[in-house]
């Protein structure tokens, strides 16, 4: 069965898949050894450096390995990082669940208890967040580290001006795993962009008082990343029975 020719955008990572789809459908078995870098590009319509640089990604994934003088061979029909992948998204997933039930909360009782330096600190984290975003508005791709320290600060001002000590302790605890969440969501190109206006929307009702639509602020600015984590997680699954039948 031939490959399909690559297209011009993202040319090695199209390679990767088309590689890796061949491979976990068994195109060639475990231990055989795959077509030369030559006639990989002949068939694909590119570059051999292009060849040579998915192979090695999937050497790096545990399904190729490499012989000195001998080819590149199929170790496994399976790719590991796929899986652990999908293991990211789960935990990606169950964290946003509870950050919807905790912040939701948090911001509809800062709506009823904040302070004037609540709104201050919330701004403040906003403002250096914005320091770390592309022309475009999203999260610069070399500075993810210090992007995501802003989110979880303004979010972490967010229950703090719900003024509960039981509250504020358990989303303290609880920020690791927010930002790990996050960073992890922020590094996977499936996700879709971030909406800046949403965090926003979340500190503009909280300011003006109204517990119900901060809470709700609170709850949509984490949906639409939920959402977006449970397709991934259900097309994941479909793929897997496919290519199990």
């Amino acid at each position: 069965m031939a490959l399909r020719a690559a297209g011009r955008q993202s040319l090695v990572d199209t390679v990767v898949e088309q590689l890796r789809a061949q491979v976990g459908a068994g195109e060639w078995r475990v231990g055989e050894r795959i077509p030369t870098e030559h006639a990989l590009a002949e068939q694909l319509q590119v570059g051999r450096n292009t060849v040579r640089e998915a192979v090695r990604v999937l050497v790096h994934a545990g399904m190729l390995r490499s012989r000195q003088g001998e080819g590149t061979f199929v170790v496994s029909t399976a790719d590991p990082s796929e899986i652990m992948r999908g293991l990211r998204r789960a935990r990606v997933r169950d964290v946003l669940e509870l950050r919807i039930a905790l912040e939701a909360e948090g911001a509809r009782l800062a709506a009823l208890r904040h302070e004037p330096a609540d709104l201050d600190r919330m701004r403040a984290a906003l403002d250096a967040q914005a320091a770390f975003e592309d022309a475009e508005g999203q999260p610069d791709s070399t500075s993810l580290e210090l992007y995501a320290d802003h989110d979880v600060a303004f979010h972490r001002a967010v229950v703090e001006a719900a003024h509960n000590p039981a509250l504020t302790a358990t989303y303290a605890w609880f920020s690791d795993a927010v930002r790990e969440a996050l960073l992890a969501g922020l590094g996977d190109r499936e996700m879709p962009p971030t909406v800046r206006g949403d965090h926003h929307a979340v500190m503009d009702a909280i300011a003006s008082g109204d517990p119900e639509a901060a809470a709700h602020a609170a709850r949509a600015l984490l949906e639409r990343p939920k959402q977006a984590v449970e397709s991934l997680l259900t097309e994941s699954s479909v793929e897997s029975l496919l290519a199990e039948s």
